[in-house]
């Protein structure tokens, strides 16, 4: 089975640097991939990509060496094994409040005997191998999000259980979690330090610690601070980011020329 480069750069203690994808388009996704990002998301949670979506972006990106993964909508068995058995070698699921929570979503991206994942991976072997159903529980990357209150209550729990890969924060829920106005990139003091207890605890229990970032600023603070798993980007705001600036120079050297 193709190795995971994400999955082994993470158990080796390295650090990768990551995508979003929240455009619904293959062609979008394929560009993004091209780009040399470690690992690509493909958003069904906020973005406007559809589960019928997940398979053309997954094959934009499956010429890369970019390593594909999915948000799901929802801590739901059925989706995740949809979007596994199409080919993504990472599920990010959002909103894990609880061991039990954590438990069900390591039942639904592992085969028996460890998790209940069900036999049919349609598209899965030809971009993984054919010995892709030997090899997938040690090979597909579960990620946890810890973003609300009760998460914060139950971190240890969550943790602990045995087949989570990797805790990403989501800092805007992580705000509503605490008492605070949600936003990307967060510098109030007690945010700061809620992210710092997640990451602590993600070291003691050898889960690769992840955060969502809305800047290169803050992508290179979490990487500096030892996070494995960082966001840089989402691919609507790089277009809008790159149109704006360039629009804006060309209207000032319009307006100075005038």
């Amino acid at each position: 089975m193709r190795n995971n480069r994400v999955l082994d750069t993470w158990r080796n203690g390295g650090q990768t640097i990551g995508g979003w994808l929240s455009i619904d388009s293959s062609f979008g996704a394929e560009a993004m991939a091209h780009v040399g990002f470690d690992w690509l998301c493909i958003d069904l949670q906020h973005g406007a990509a559809e589960t019928a979506s997940v398979l053309p972006m997954l094959q934009g990106i499956s010429n890369t060496d970019t390593v594909p993964f999915v948000r799901v909508p929802w801590n739901d068995p059925a989706t995740i094994m949809r979007v596994l058995d199409a080919g993504a070698y990472g599920v990010i699921v959002p909103l894990v409040n609880n061991r039990e929570e954590a438990e069900r979503a390591v039942w639904a991206t592992r085969y028996p005997p460890v998790g209940g994942r069900s036999s049919g991976p349609y598209r899965a072997p030809m971009y993984a191998g054919a010995d892709y159903q030997r090899e997938a529980n040690d090979k597909i990357a579960l990620v946890v999000m810890i973003e609300t209150a009760e998460a914060l209550e139950n971190l240890d729990d969550i943790l602990a259980v045995d087949g989570i890969d990797a805790a990403y924060i989501g800092p805007s829920d992580l705000a509503y979690g605490i008492g605070l106005t949600p936003t990307g990139d967060n510098n109030d003091p007690r945010h700061v330090e809620t992210v710092e207890t997640i990451y602590n605890a993600c070291k003691k229990h050898n889960v690769a610690p992840g955060i969502h970032t809305a800047s290169a600023e803050f992508t290179k603070r979490w990487l500096d601070h030892g996070f494995q798993m960082v966001m840089l980007g989402i691919d609507v705001a790089f277009m809008r980011n790159a149109a704006t600036d360039q629009l804006t120079d060309v209207r000032n050297h319009a307006s100075s020329e005038g």
